[in-house]
């Protein structure tokens, strides 16, 4: 069994967990849209997940939706004491499976209570307010009001953290103004790295960041230097690029996700994978490129 704990420790706020997490997303059905082919498959790869140590799960009551949140509490209900379980709300999802902003008071006050009432707390470990002012990256936009409601709902002991998705560092300097932002949650892989800079400045502050698609997304990273690498160090190219993550700041904690237990045990064993500096030398070049 892999020792993810190599990987080392992370604040969310008042809690600690491992750098290496779980992302729920790809539990939910193609397209993150409707049921898996096989919940049984999802339900393993989430207690195997957790049997394996991992203590921080991303999710959201818009993956399906509702979908990989009923999943989570069928397999992990009730929770493990130190399993901290991260959702989303700012988004709804249409008829037609389009991501759609979901800003209003009354929809994130609903979104919240619908969280709650299908992962089965009383109260959210961690909400990311996930900025839809551009579905596809960061743009600017006053969040403000969004997150003076998640503050409020925080307030009233629904909430315990709060951090930001899809966030400029305009956004997140913002948000600390109204509430304590506990960690940012963007895109971030070997060769999309426009937010290294907004990593060194949570890292100085010892806020998390959380990068999504750390392995691609729906488009797998392509590289010949990365394979290269992989092939040398005698790991597979995921692996590489998730030891890369690692290593690239104190303050990255991942959350690949899959439907796979055996890529589940490939994303864990990246906990464990040593990169010389000439490997990240290489590795770092390919974002350059």
């Amino acid at each position: 069994m892999t020792d993810i704990a190599k990987a080392g420790t992370f604040s969310l706020g008042d809690r600690t967990v491992k750098r290496l997490g779980y992302g729920a997303m790809q539990l939910a059905g193609p397209g993150v849209f409707g049921p898996p082919k096989d919940r049984d498959a999802a339900i393993a790869v989430l207690r195997e997940a957790v049997a394996q140590g991992v203590d921080h799960i991303d999710t959201s009551d818009f993956y399906g939706p509702h979908v990989t949140n009923q999943i989570i509490r069928a397999a992990l209900h009730p929770y493990p004491d130190d399993l901290v379980i991260v959702t989303k709300v700012g988004a709804r999802r249409g008829a037609d499976a389009a991501w759609n902003p979901a800003f209003s008071a009354d929809e994130l006050t609903q979104a919240v209570h619908d969280n709650l009432r299908h992962l089965g707390v009383d109260a959210l470990d961690v909400v990311n307010l996930r900025l839809m002012f551009d579905a596809h990256g960061p743009a600017e936009g006053a969040i403000e009001a969004p997150l003076t409601v998640l503050a409020e709902l925080q307030r009233q002991g629904l909430i315990r953290r709060i951090g930001l998705s899809n966030a400029t560092r305009q956004q997140v300097a913002e948000g600390r103004r109204i509430t304590e932002i506990v960690c940012v949650q963007n895109q971030y892989n070997l060769a999309h790295r426009a937010d290294d800079a907004l990593i060194d400045e949570l890292a100085e502050a010892g806020t998390a960041y959380v990068p999504f698609f750390p392995l691609g997304g729906f488009s797998p990273l392509q590289s010949t230097v990365l394979s290269e690498v992989a092939a040398k160090l005698g790991a597979t190219p995921m692996q590489v690029a998730l030891a890369w993550l690692l290593r690239r700041a104190p303050n990255i904690l991942l959350i690949p996700g899959t439907a796979s237990l055996g890529h589940l045990r490939e994303n864990l064993a990246a906990a464990e994978q040593a990169l010389p500096d000439d490997a990240m030398a290489a590795l770092d070049g390919i974002g350059a490129a």
